[in-house]
């Protein structure tokens, strides 16, 4: 049997919520080790003068307890 635990993370990117998303990923596995999954509980963005400058995300990442 495993144990999973699960954090809860937010990320932002100037290029795509696909963006924000990786670098999460990435920068969590520096001190979180057997990641299992991702689940992107809600995005956002922010615009400036009629335009998207940057996404956002909060996630919910799952990684396996040894």
């Amino acid at each position: 049997m495993a144990i999973l635990k699960v954090i809860e993370v937010l990320s932002n990117s100037d290029k795509s919520w696909e963006d924000a998303t990786k670098k999460a990923v990435v920068q969590a596995s520096k001190s979180v080790k057997n990641i299992k999954s991702v689940y992107v509980q809600d995005q956002s963005a922010i615009v400036n003068d009629g335009e998207v400058t940057e996404f956002r995300v909060n996630l919910k990442i799952t990684f396996e307890v040894k």
